[in-house]
């Protein structure tokens, strides 16, 4: 299974939609029932949400944002979902401890189905590494505005917990840490520039809230063709001179290449014929 370039969300109660976001291009539709959906509509979402898994379908793979674990609604929402066998992962918001994930395991029993654990606040981001080495956890993200709003961050201080976030999932072995949406639908300088941004910082992947979104995120994740060709130079150079698993070489262009750069360079292209 190819690791997600797009995640888009569409709201639980507006199942007229979820045909859309399925044709989107997106690598994973999240369903949402938390907070793109009003209370008064959350238990419809719910249902809808069910049906909707229960129906044969191929296509991207369908994650399920449920409510706060924490909340009677939250624990109904797994409850619901315990026999859905179109879900592919559930996506738990505010999670702060690893035996937030135990809950998983008392509904799902042997059942294998990943979580997604989205960190949301200060307690999330310091038991970060325990969260993600959790045998549930198949990757980890951040909630961005809910940082912000609770520890009045900066930009220069997200960065800071995006890495934080980074290195838990890589120590972990767990999949790469995808970017929190971008909220401006219509800047798409601006989404292509925090793309690169969150990429500098080892990211990789980002969700979505318009269809509109997803094929900027794609090409902005996708290398560049002068990366390309820098990646495929260092493969090819190393395979002629035998050094692909060990040794070292320098390229005509002074460039000195050994084990960890061939590595990286067939990482670049592997990623390219993947995003396409």
């Amino acid at each position: 299974m190819t690791t997600p370039v797009s995640w888009l969300y569409v709201p639980g109660d507006r199942p007229d939609r979820f045909a859309r976001a399925a044709a989107s291009g997106a690598d994973v539709v999240i369903v949402d029932l938390e907070d793109a959906v009003d209370a008064s509509r959350k238990d419809q979402a719910r249902e809808n949400v069910v049906a909707h898994l229960a129906q044969p379908r191929g296509g991207p793979r369908w994650h399920v944002r449920i409510n706060d674990l924490a909340t009677a609604r939250g624990r109904e929402d797994l409850a619901a979902l315990a026999g859905a066998p179109g879900l592919d992962a559930v996506r738990l918001p505010k999670v702060e401890s690893p035996t937030d994930l135990d809950l998983l395991d008392e509904v799902f029993g042997d059942r294998p189905v990943p979580a997604f654990a989205l960190l949301e606040s200060a307690r999330g981001i310091a038991h970060a590494h325990a969260i993600a080495a959790h045998p549930r956890t198949a990757g980890i993200a951040l909630g961005e505005q809910d940082l912000v709003a609770e520890l009045s961050l900066g930009e220069a201080a997200l960065d800071h917990l995006r890495l934080q976030a980074v290195l838990a999932a890589a120590a972990a072995g767990i999949g790469p840490v995808p970017m929190s949406v971008f909220p401006d639908v219509r800047d798409e300088a601006g989404l292509v520039e925090s793309c690169r941004r969150g990429r500098d910082l080892g990211m990789f992947g980002r969700t979505a809230i318009h269809p509109a979104q997803v094929p900027v995120i794609r090409r902005a994740f996708r290398p560049t063709e002068a990366e390309i060709t820098r990646a495929r130079a260092v493969v090819d150079a190393a395979e002629q001179a035998g050094v692909d698993g060990v040794g070292a070489l320098v390229l005509p262009d002074g460039r000195f290449v050994d084990a960890p750069v061939v590595a990286r360079a067939r990482r670049v292209l592997a990623l390219a014929d993947e995003v396409g």
